[in-house]
């Protein structure tokens, strides 16, 4: 029992949203017990395997994880979204909006997304958030034959980071996510998002995500299968500015001179 209350005590908003912040991005989940990609999982059990059972026998801190990431989706110090592989992601809002820029370059490219997910995205922009059986009555895409379209339209946008996940409504016997658009119920974060320049962004994702980052990866993969060219900052040009700045720097090193040296230039 003294056990068991040292670990609600642990397993807290608080102590979630600072895990986050520091990483940047963490799922809920591990990704079949792996240590990488990180999770609040491993945050909190480091050391301890995840078994989703939900019946009596099952472990009380898989669902007290489940309910701890509703609370948090509504926090608005975190956000709540299903990026990494479709699976329930957190990410720091510094990080999000940042992504957010690099993952739509040319801003909301509406004519990039399919006629389902602008349909989707035009709704949600009207009302959010929505429970999923109120945006597929929305949009018509009701009943089994429309689920692989729903899927393959809410999946353009949550890589885009378009929509967001902001708690959880009642329907049946499992509760369901609602899910809104990111420009209005991140308001401020979407539009700060935009306005950074995409090399400001790029800097404050390799601030917190090293390139061998699972995250950072997928990211690179998304952009790709987006065809939304190269990263700014990655180019043939942008390396010889690199190798320019580098041997300035050096040659004032050796003058004795003292430089500041930006992340950019490392």
């Amino acid at each position: 029992m003294h056990a068991r209350l040292i670990q609600k005590k642990m397993m807290n908003p608080r102590s979630a949203i600072a895990a986050i912040e520091r990483a940047g991005v963490l799922l809920v989940f591990p990704l079949n017990n792996k240590k990488m990609p990180a999770s609040l999982w491993s945050h909190f059990h480091p050391r301890k395997k995840m078994i989703w059972e939900w019946d009596e026998e099952g472990d009380d801190r898989v669902a007290d994880l489940w309910h701890l990431r509703a609370e948090l989706s509504t926090s608005r110090k975190v956000v709540y979204t299903k990026w990494y592989q479709g699976r329930a992601t957190y990410f720091s809002r510094p990080v999000f909006a940042a992504l957010l820029r690099l993952s739509n370059p040319d801003g909301v490219a509406r004519e990039r997304l399919s006629v389902s997910a602008r349909k989707i995205l035009e709704i949600l922009e009207g009302e959010s958030p929505l429970s999923t059986r109120e945006l597929k009555r929305q949009a018509g895409l009701q009943g089994r034959a429309n689920e692989r379209s729903y899927e393959k339209a809410l999946r353009e946008l949550w890589e885009r980071l378009l929509i967001v996940a902001y708690g959880e409504v009642e329907e049946g016997a499992f509760p369901s996510l609602a899910v809104g658009a990111t420009s209005v119920l991140f308001e401020e974060l979407y539009r700060e998002g935009l306005r950074l320049e995409p090399a400001v962004a790029l800097d404050r994702v390799r601030a917190v995500l090293a390139e061998d980052n699972p995250f950072y990866r997928f990211f690179l993969k998304l952009r790709a299968r987006q065809e939304l060219g190269p990263i700014p900052g990655t180019g043939r040009e942008a390396r010889k500015k690199g190798a320019r700045r580098e041997g300035a720097r050096r040659g004032a090193g050796a003058r004795g001179d003292l430089r500041v040296v930006r992340f950019e230039d490392l």
